[in-house]
C-alpha cells in the first residue's frame, strides 16, 4: 500500500461471485470508507445450496441499491471516486456478469479506471483492511505465506507480491468450506453449514470419532476432503461400507459428536500442510489468511497458534470480512491502481481463479 498521504485515492469494489451481493469503497491505504452487503442465504435455504440462476436474478436486482448504500455511507459522491473495481473471477459466471457489467458502466459514466480482480487473490489480503479512519496500517513483511479457506476454496500460496501470489496447493476436490456444508446437510443442518456445524460441535466429543485426514504425500501441499465427508456418512449411517443418505434424524448428542469429529479432522489437514509450507521455507516471514471459514472459531484459534510457534506475523481479517465482500475486492483494485494497472473492458468473467 502506498505511504502517500497528499492525495489518497478512493477505489470502489463490487463482489458479486457467489450468493453475496457486496460493494465498498476503501482507500490505498485499506481504510474502509463505507461497505454494504446483501446475502442470499434466504433464497438459497430450500434447495441446501446456492442455486446459480436465483443467485444471479437476486444480483441483478441488488447490486445498484448496494453499491448506492456504500458510496452514500463513505460520505462522497460517485464523482470523487479514483477507480472501479470488480471481482471477475472465478465464480458463477452468471452472478460475476451482473457485478463486472456494473462494474464496467460505472467506470465508462464516470471515465473512471476499471480494474478486474482474483477474488481469491483478494481474500489473501482481507487481514490488510480496517475500519479505523485514523489508521494507517503497514504493509505486511514479505515473504508471505497465504492461505484461503472458503466455501469454493481451499489454497495454500507463497506470497512475494501482494498483487500476484504464487500457488502452492489447493484442493483436489471439495474445498473446506463445501465440506462443512455437505456435512451439515447429512446431519440435517441449516443452510450455510458452516456456522451451523460449528455450533454443535461445540457440544460434541471431538475424539469421538478417529476421521481420517488425507495425505497426498509429504512434497504434496494439496488438500482432500471428499475421504472425510464420507467417513462422517458411513459414521453417522453405522454401516461401513454403504453410501445411501441417513434415513432417521440423528440424536443430538451423536450429532454434535460428529461435528466436532468432523471439524478436528478437517482442520488438521489445515494445519499439516501450513506446518510444511513454513519448515520449508524459513525465509517467510508472515501469514495471510482469508477466507469465509476463518471465521470460524477454532479455525482462528489454530492460525493463531501455528503463527505465534513459527514467528509469523498474522494478517487475519475480521468475521464480517472474512466473508465475501467489497472491501477486499477494492483493496486489492487500488492496490494494481497505485502501480498504473488498469484493464480494458472487453475484460470477461472467469469461472476459475489463476493459477499463480
Amino acid at each position: 500500500m502506498s505511504d502517500s498521504r497528499a492525495h489518497t485515492r478512493l477505489v470502489l469494489g463490487i463482489e458479486t461471485s457467489c450468493d453475496e451481493t457486496a460493494a465498498a469503497v476503501v482507500d490505498e491505504h485499506g481504510r474502509v470508507r463505507g461497505a454494504a452487503v446483501a446475502t442470499q442465504h434466504e433464497l438459497h435455504r430450500e434447495y441446501g445450496g446456492v442455486v446459480p440462476e436465483i443467485a444471479s436474478r437476486a444480483h441483478l436486482e441488488r447490486v445498484l441499491p448496494v453499491i448506492r448504500k456504500a458510496v452514500d455511507l463513505a460520505g462522497i459522491g460517485l464523482d470523487e471516486l479514483d477507480a472501479i473495481a470488480v471481482g471477475h473471477r472465478p465464480g458463477l459466471i452468471g452472478a460475476l456478469l451482473v457485478g463486472t457489467s456494473a462494474a464496467k458502466g460505472l467506470a465508462f459514466g464516470l471515465e473512471r479506471p476499471f480494474l478486474g480482480v482474483d477474488h481469491v487473490h483478494a481474500h489473501l489480503i482481507s487481514g490488510l483492511l480496517t475500519e479505523d479512519q485514523d489508521a494507517f496500517p503497514p504493509a505486511p513483511p514479505l515473504p508471505a505465506l497465504g492461505l484461503v479457506l472458503s466455501g469454493g476454496h481451499t489454497s495454500l500460496y507463497e506470497i512475494d507480491d501482494l498483487v500476484r501470489p504464487t500457488l502452492l496447493g489447493r484442493t483436489i476436490d471439495d474445498a473446506i468450506g463445501e465440506a462443512y456444508d455437505k456435512v451439515a446437510a447429512l446431519l440435517g443442518l441449516g443452510h450455510p453449514g458452516g456456522p451451523e456445524v460449528e455450533r454443535i460441535a461445540a457440544e460434541g466429543d471431538p475424539d469421538a470419532h478417529d476421521f481420517p485426514v488425507a495425505n497426498l504425500g509429504r512434497d504434496r501441499l494439496d488438500f482432500s476432503y471428499s475421504g472425510l465427508k464420507t467417513a462422517v456418512r458411513y459414521a453417522a449411517l453405522g454401516i461401513p461400507g454403504r453410501d445411501p443418505e441417513p434415513t432417521a434424524p440423528l440424536d443430538p448428542r451423536r450429532c454434535a459428536d460428529l461435528a466436532a469429529s468432523f471439524q478436528k479432522a478437517a482442520i488438521a489437514a489445515v494445519r499439516r500442510n501450513l506446518r510444511r509450507a513454513i519448515d520449508a521455507r524459513t525465509e517467510v516471514r508472515s501469514l495471510l489468511v482469508g477466507g469465509g471459514v476463518v471465521a470460524n472459531r477454532s479455525v482462528r484459534t489454530m492460525l493463531e497458534t501455528e503463527a505465534a510457534k513459527a514467528g509469523l506475523e498474522l494478517r487475519m481479517p475480521t468475521p464480517a470480512f472474512s466473508q465475501d465482500n467489497g472491501a477486499m475486492i477494492a483493496l486489492l483494485g487500488a492496490m494494481r491502481l497505485t502501480r498504473g494497472e488498469r484493464d480494458d473492458f472487453s475484460l470477461a468473467p472467469a469461472a476459475t481463479t489463476r493459477s499463480t
